[in-house]
């Protein structure tokens, strides 16, 4: 009742008793067998006592008991504290993950893996090139083609040439070769790097072609002829030569016109030294120092001499003091064909003529038959071709095989592409009035 203490109430519902406010307490003790300890009574706990093993009625109303071993209070806040310490150690788990992975995906985009790269490569069998390709044109025509450096009074100079033939006479220009006209040398570089001394064999400024020839050297690759009249506007073109001195440089293109009337050179000013060409013009680009080489066509044939450049601003020019703006020209390897054959047999070339002297000062359209020649003798040449056909002083031819002429160079280009003994049909005006004449071309050595 509640004169029972406070401690014998709760020994007593420790050891199983009911104990209720206002009446007595009842109790029930099972004595064990014979001889068996009894065993201690355990404290009730929250699966042992139920609801009754956490609550005492006889504590202040709202007071916790505090029992063996913590109460429920203190072992939620372990739990808690324990809940606690698996999330830290959780999101510092998922940190030190997250900076593993970020440094091995980094590892990964920048270099394929975190051991040694080793990169994916197709096989080396590269296969051979057409025939009519750039690559397959180059590598028949490189063989033939040599650098020449020339050194003599006038200066140095640099250009390209081609093999001609097993005996080593090699093509150029003469504008590439004319300072070792005067004792200087010529030093020829082939493709393999082998070089050789070279000899001037002769030279002709009026064509700008020359020939040299290198002695004691084997196993040259002679480049085919092709024919410079079979070509069309817009076939394929490969250009090989040593511009600014990078030897064994190719460039491709194709042919822009036929035929163009162009001259170059004149440095000496006497007049001498002027080509005329009826030249091949090309898109390939050609820079100083391809003076001289192959303009060849998708078979590997030679069709052109690459001479000079249509410089911005200016005319063709020959000289080093410009680039290629896409205005290339060439000498027609027919007409190139025919002067390298003199010069390798007599040493000069012959010129086409028709025997007059021009008025190179006239501005009308066509060419106009001088007063008189340049020594002071007459305009025509007595006996010559033109005073067979009675052509006069003061005459103006307009056509050469029903082609207009718009100027004396332009006659003597038309003249140039043909050989001595071939005939032309040219149109003459005197006093208004025009007629068709034909004339055999004669033949003149260069003075």
């Amino acid at each position: 009742d509640d004169a029972v203490p406070q401690q014998s109430r709760r020994a007593l519902l420790r050891a199983g008793c009911e104990v209720r406010l206002g009446e007595h307490v009842t109790c029930q003790f099972l004595a064990p067998a014979h001889g068996t300890p009894v065993p201690p009574v355990p404290e009730a706990g929250p699966a042992q006592g139920g609801e009754w093993g956490r609550y005492d009625p006889w504590a202040a109303p709202g007071a916790l008991v505090a029992e063996p071993g913590g109460g429920p209070g203190e072992r939620r806040r372990e739990r808690r504290a324990g809940r606690g310490r698996l999330v830290g150690a959780a999101l510092v788990l998922a940190l030190v993950a997250g900076a593993v992975g970020g440094y091995v995906g980094m590892r990964l985009e920048r270099h394929g893996g975190l051991g040694t790269v080793e990169l994916e490569q197709t096989s080396g069998q590269a296969g051979e090139r057409a025939p009519d390709s750039v690559a397959g044109i180059a590598a028949r025509t490189l063989p033939g083609v040599v650098t020449l450096h020339v050194s003599g009074g006038d200066g140095g100079a640099l250009g390209t040439g081609f093999v001609l033939d097993g005996r080593g006479h090699i093509l150029t220009n003469q504008h590439v070769v004319e300072s070792a006209s005067d004792g200087g040398s010529i030093r020829v570089t082939f493709n393999g790097g082998e070089t050789a001394r070279a000899r001037l064999v002769g030279g002709d400024p009026g064509y700008d072609l020359a020939v040299v020839k290198v002695s004691g050297v084997s196993g040259l690759t002679p480049l085919p002829l092709g024919d410079s009249d079979d070509v069309r506007v817009g076939d394929p073109v490969v250009a090989i030569g040593a511009p600014f001195d990078l030897a064994n440089t190719v460039t491709s293109g194709i042919i822009s016109a036929k035929e163009r009337p162009i001259t170059a050179g004149g440095e000496k000013g006497d007049g001498t030294d002027i080509s005329y060409v009826d030249a091949l013009q090309t898109d390939a680009p050609i820079n100083p120092g391809n003076s001289g080489g192959p303009l060849v066509d998708e078979r590997a044939r030679v069709i052109g001499i690459n001479s000079a450049i249509h410089a911005a601003g200016g005319p063709a020019r020959q000289d080093d003091s410009a680039g290629s703006v896409g205005l290339g020209f060439a000498i027609p390897v027919n007409q190139a064909k025919r002067v390298a054959e003199e010069l390798i047999n007599h040493g000069r070339a012959t010129h086409p003529v028709i025997g007059v002297t021009l008025d190179m000062g006239y501005e009308g359209e066509g060419a106009k038959v001088g007063g008189e020649a340049a020594g002071g003798g007459p305009a025509v040449t007595p006996g010559g071709p033109a005073d067979r056909t009675d052509i006069a002083a003061g005459d103006v031819i307009t056509e050469v095989d029903g082609v207009p002429v718009a100027s004396g160079e332009e006659l003597i280009i038309k003249i140039r592409s043909h050989r001595p003994g071939d005939r032309l049909a040219l149109t003459v005006e005197r006093d208004g009035e025009s007629r068709r004449v034909t004339l055999e071309l004669g033949s003149s050595d260069p003075s």
